[in-house]
């Protein structure tokens, strides 16, 4: 019998942490002592608009070219361990929970100085320009320094923690981090045209995607295309937080 069983259909994507071995590891050029497994990538046919890696640097690694393309921008979130970010010639020291958003044509590079491996997400996306709107400010700040905002009608049972105003039509990109309180739910089967990637940071719970109920835990990782059905239910005796990804703000495309 197989454990931690990754599901992959039409609709959405499943990787639970037992699968994520060490055998599965991407090396990236120009990255020293890293390993980095990709979780999702642009798929024809399936989710188009974002690439999200767990980066795993270890003790004296890092890159000091760490982006390929000059138009895609980023987030960076350290879930274990401490990096040194240097970022437009600003270098911040980011622990667990710090968060920053990286522009295009930014410069930016990543050192881990400590010694001990320090693991982060590494969102990446194609800014969408939009004539007569710049382009978003690069910004450094920590999960512990924004405080999450109730969402309505569920008595602070869930809650949002945005790191960018929703009005700010500068950001194509929103990657935030919800939080369920347990016996929290989602009340609705959520149908929208953003795709999501979910990385569960704490607790359990039951997601429903599409027609399918499936449990998950920390570790393990959701990847939703557009409009698939979606709710919620926290199942476990602690709270169930996840890293979530959508992408905002833009027309869709009519031709491909």
């Amino acid at each position: 019998m197989l454990t931690g069983q990754a599901i992959f259909t039409d609709a959405y994507v499943v990787i639970p942490k037992g699968v994520m071995t060490d055998i599965v590891t991407s090396n990236l050029p120009f990255w020293d002592k890293t390993r980095a497994w990709i979780i999702a990538r642009p798929m024809s046919g399936f989710a188009e608009t974002f690439a999200q890696y767990i980066v795993e640097v270890s003790p004296g690694g890092g890159s000091t070219q760490p982006e390929p393309d000059a138009t895609a921008e980023a987030v960076l979130f350290v879930v274990s361990g401490a990096i040194d970010l240097e970022l437009d010639g600003t270098r911040h020291s980011m622990e667990e929970g710090g968060y920053a958003f990286i522009p295009p044509r930014a410069k930016w590079s990543v050192k881990n100085s400590t010694d001990a491996p320090a693991t982060f997400h590494w969102i990446r996306k194609s800014y969408e320009v939009v004539d007569g709107i710049a382009l978003p400010e690069a910004f450094v700040t920590s999960d512990k320094d924004v405080p999450p905002v109730a969402m309505a009608d569920t008595n602070g049972a869930w809650a949002t923690t945005r790191f960018v105003d929703p009005s700010d039509m500068r950001h194509d990109m929103h990657v935030n981090i919800v939080t369920f309180k347990p016996g929290g739910i989602i009340p609705f089967m959520e149908t929208h045209v953003m795709e999501h990637g979910l990385y569960v940071l704490q607790g359990k719970a039951a997601y429903k995607l599409n027609n399918d109920w499936v449990e998950v835990e920390a570790g393990d990782f959701m990847w939703l295309r557009a409009f698939c059905p979606q709710a919620c239910y926290a199942a476990g005796m602690e709270d169930f937080r996840y890293l979530l990804y959508k992408d905002v703000n833009r027309h869709p495309k009519l031709k491909l």
